[in-house]
């Protein structure tokens, strides 16, 4: 198909949970603290972001403790946040390069071959997703993933993010710190195919407040249906809404000062 992430986007529900996504974040922008501090909100974002990633990962660390945190998962999901900023460009042309990067980050203290593809079958398990593919199907996937980010599409960034992230996660192309690298490669879509250009939205937050129902959306992923498929994209959708809020809340406590 020419253009199958146009094909997801019209699948049952999408285009509505899409659209509900959209007006939230058209509606977040329109907060008046961004006019002049939406760099600040946005650093917020990502600090509270970079610990929702974490938790999902396992390591669960309170908001007020992240500074002095010595967890190697929560140091990867922090310098990843960071260097999110810089990779805009390069991944819309190269995104093989920026997924090495962002594992070469998030995997100190969790592995050797930093930003190297893993070459054996096994693979955590974090969200008790089963077994991984193994090496060669992996590789094959990737590499239909950067067609899809590279290729020109009509769907929403947020479709694309979504399968960006659920593909990352249940492939688990490096063998560890897959989980923070999937979800900042869909922050990082969401920024760079125009959803949220700013990175205010802390949408890790809405994955971690969802409970469950994010490995589940994952497992609905995995089943290959469309109706599976557009569940998970449903459940990002409504992990962009709680990211908004949570990003709305930022804004509403820097207002009262």
């Amino acid at each position: 198909m020419s253009d199958p992430l146009a094909v997801i986007a019209g699948m049952p529900g999408v285009s509505e949970a899409v659209a509900e996504a959209r007006v939230a974040v058209d509606r977040l922008y329109g907060h008046r603290v961004l006019r002049r501090k939406s760099a600040e909100v946005s650093a917020r974002s990502a600090l509270r972001g970079a610990r929702a990633s974490a938790a999902l990962e396992g390591a669960d660390v309170p908001l007020e403790s992240i500074p002095e945190a010595t967890d190697p998962v929560v140091q990867g999901a922090l310098r990843v946040s960071a260097e999110l900023g810089r990779l805009g460009t390069t991944w819309r042309t190269a995104p093989r390069q920026v997924l090495a990067r962002l594992h070469a980050l998030a995997a100190v203290g969790l592995a050797e071959d930093l930003g190297r593809p893993r070459a054996v079958a096994q693979a955590p398990d974090v969200l008790g997703l089963g077994a991984a593919p193994g090496p060669q199907e992996t590789v094959a996937r990737v590499d239909g993933l950067v067609r899809l980010i590279t290729d020109s599409s009509k769907a929403p960034a947020l479709v694309l993010a979504a399968l960006v992230h659920a593909e990352l996660a249940v492939l688990r192309p490096f063998g560890s710190a897959d989980g923070v690298v999937a979800r900042a490669a869909e922050r990082l879509t969401l920024v760079e195919f125009g959803l949220d250009p700013k990175s205010l939205v802390a949408i890790e937050v809405g994955h971690l407040e969802l409970g469950p129902s994010y490995a589940e959306g994952l497992r609905s992923y995995l089943s290959g249906t469309p109706e599976g498929v557009a569940a998970w994209v449903r459940h990002c959708a409504s992990a962009v809404t709680l990211g908004v809020r949570e990003a709305t809340a930022i804004c509403e406590a820097m207002q009262r000062g």
